[in-house]
């Protein structure tokens, strides 16, 4: 009988649309978030979890239920910062429509200019280019401004005698929102290596949001860009360009994230959501299925061989849930007759549901025919070897 899978229905492949596309924003999340090891850890004993249940270990199902009902309040515990950011993710899509463009090359060109005038005099400074995502509940503190973006005017806010040089300047477009505000700080040390304070900070808010950060060193004078959860040293204050591209309307962008990742995780998004719904959805309906399965003799009197049988087959209706009978292997399946009686004479047996051999997720409904008809006949005795002359 030839494998039959279920066709989803127009709800139903909304459903499949909707779970693929959680699905999608969780990968993309898992490639950028510093939980990934621990989230990839649990997904691990999840699919364990899941094997274990469906194989019918009991005691390892029941540990790791047990031990995912702690997981779970330890995650929104350990994990609330993460979980926080997504929402705010999927907040910021609804007034992404809404947003003022980011600034041109116009502005790019003169942060460029300025920080490479701060670099080459190793004035110390920490540019914010904020994304989407809101930043306000990871500010502290700052004055605002409200000030047109222009060189002079970064150079003296992060000049040294400038009270608010020690904190960021925010810019958003071609203003200058605030100056002197403080940012979380980053405990990440690997990353950070000889980086001071103002590296922890820029990269404290670029692991909490999509901000841009540019840094300036005051001891090496070198420049640092944070962003996406990482840091890194440019080689040359013209690379800052590069770096500045996704804030920037109308400079030509490297290969996007989209264009890199995204299409292939949708895709594998949208294949691991079909695959769920026909498991979970159809894939646990009961249904009924009929397979033709072969009737096999066992335990005859001694002295008597099987001559023939009838009929030499059987259809037996097995009923499971939808996944359990697609996966069911029908050459495993069999009827197992027990001959014991015959030695009184009995040649006509009845079949029931312990005579089945099946996966035990399956249930016999009936068995076509309800008896059959066995003849027997006697070995035949083997012939004494001739005598050697």
């Amino acid at each position: 009988m030839p494998v039959w899978l279920p066709v989803p229905g127009l709800l139903d492949l909304l459903d499949i649309l909707l779970v693929a596309i959680f699905g999608w924003l969780a990968i993309g999340y898992l490639r950028r978030t510093r939980a990934r090891p621990a989230l990839v850890g649990l997904a691990i004993l999840a699919g364990i979890y899941a094997v274990a249940n469906s194989v019918d270990l009991r005691l390892t199902a029941t540990l790791l239920r047990g031990f995912f009902a702690v997981v779970v309040i330890v995650l929104i515990v350990v994990f609330q910062e993460d979980l926080r950011r997504v929402f705010e993710q999927l907040g910021s899509w609804r007034t992404a429509a809404n947003a003022t463009p980011p600034a041109g090359t116009q502005v790019a060109a003169l942060l460029v200019r300025a920080v490479a005038r701060m670099a080459a005099t190793r004035t110390g400074a920490l540019i914010v280019l904020p994304g989407r995502e809101p930043l306000e509940r990871h500010l502290e503190g700052g004055v605002q401004l409200g000030g047109r973006v222009s060189e002079p005017l970064l150079l003296s806010l992060f000049d040294a005698s400038s009270p608010g040089h020690d904190g960021a300047v925010i810019v958003r477009d071609d203003t200058v929102e605030r100056f002197a505000v403080h940012l979380p700080l980053s405990s990440n040390h690997q990353l950070l290596g000889p980086g001071g304070t103002r590296h922890a900070a820029a990269l404290g808010l670029a692991e909490r949001c999509d901000a841009i950060c540019i840094a300036v060193s005051e001891e090496r004078g070198t420049i640092s860009v944070a962003r996406d959860g990482g840091i890194r040293v440019l080689s040359r204050p013209e690379d800052l360009v590069a770096e500045l591209r996704p804030r920037t309307a109308d400079v030509p962008a490297e290969p996007s994230w989209w264009q890199r990742y995204a299409r292939r995780d949708a895709l594998f998004a949208i294949l691991a959501a079909l695959v769920l719904w026909m498991v979970l959805v159809p894939g646990s309906d009961m249904t009924e299925r009929t397979v033709e399965v072969p009737i096999v003799v066992s335990n005859l009197p001694d002295g008597l061989e099987l001559e023939s049988i009838e009929p030499g087959v059987a259809e037996v209706i097995l009923r499971a849930r939808r996944r359990d009978l697609i996966l069911a292997d029908e050459r495993a399946i069999a009827i197992h007759l027990d001959a014991y009686l015959a030695r009184l004479g009995r040649r006509t047996f009845t079949l029931t549901e312990d005579d089945v051999e099946r996966p035990a997720t399956t249930e016999v409904l009936g068995i076509t025919p309800a008896t059959v008809r066995i003849s027997l006949r006697p070995v035949e005795a083997e012939a004494p070897p001739p005598d050697s002359p």
